[in-house]
């Protein structure tokens, strides 16, 4: 059953003039669409047969996004980070550092096919770490069950937001932007599996939240 949608969802209307990078190939910004009203966002809430999962790198912005997501759409959020650290009874900080990361992509995979099936059969977002999808196991149970969504932005934009925490561990010691600039090399072909793509800029959150909206009418049209 899906939650009340939380009116908090109508303070965020994006500015359609803010800035965006667009699509790779696209060659100027493009606004953010305006949030749909109350009516259309339940009509599509009702039209979600499986959860939304976010996707993509580490700074993304999925978990900020995904919670008002979930606002706008009256559903469960669920972020699958939280739900690995509530497995373990450790952070993940610490399970990098004990089990190291073929441990940790084990662990993520069982937490994300739970919080799948817990959620089977209806409208959730789920936001997932930014190695999940590049993972081939976890990615073919995200596009068999839910829909997945591609959340990108560009480098400069993910560098100044990781920059804020100290608490990822495949930064730990190393300089941001040629981690995050090698990371996208190798995860960006596997991020681009997912359905639908939609860019994370610099300018408010709600931003992105209205064109994940708006991806999905398109989706589900």
């Amino acid at each position: 059953m899906s939650k009340p949608r939380n009116s908090s969802c109508d303070a965020h209307t994006p500015d359609s003039g803010a800035p965006d990078s667009g699509t790779p190939d696209s060659g100027a910004p493009d606004p953010a669409p305006a949030l749909p009203d109350a009516a259309a966002l339940a009509g599509l809430t009702q039209r979600l047969d499986r959860p939304v999962v976010l996707v993509g790198l580490m700074g993304v912005g999925k978990s900020t996004v995904g919670r008002r997501l979930s606002q706008c759409l009256g559903t469960p959020f669920v972020d699958a980070d939280d739900e690995v650290v509530k497995a373990a009874q450790m952070s993940i900080p610490e399970i990098f550092d004990r089990f190291g990361e073929d441990y940790f992509r084990d662990g993520e995979r069982r937490v994300i096919a739970r919080l799948i099936e817990d959620n089977a059969g209806r409208p959730a977002v789920i936001a997932t770490g930014g190695g999940a999808f590049a993972d081939e196991e976890t990615r073919a149970l995200i596009l068999d069950r839910a829909i997945a969504i591609w959340l990108d932005a560009e480098l400069d934009t993910l560098v100044s937001r990781v920059s804020r925490k100290n608490t990822r561990p495949l930064l730990t010691g190393k300089d941001p932007r040629k981690v995050l600039g090698e990371l996208m090399e190798r995860r960006n072909p596997a991020y681009a599996q997912a359905p639908i793509r939609v860019t994370s800029d610099t300018g408010p959150q709600s931003n992105g939240v209205a064109r994940i909206i708006a991806a999905l009418e398109d989706y589900l049209a």
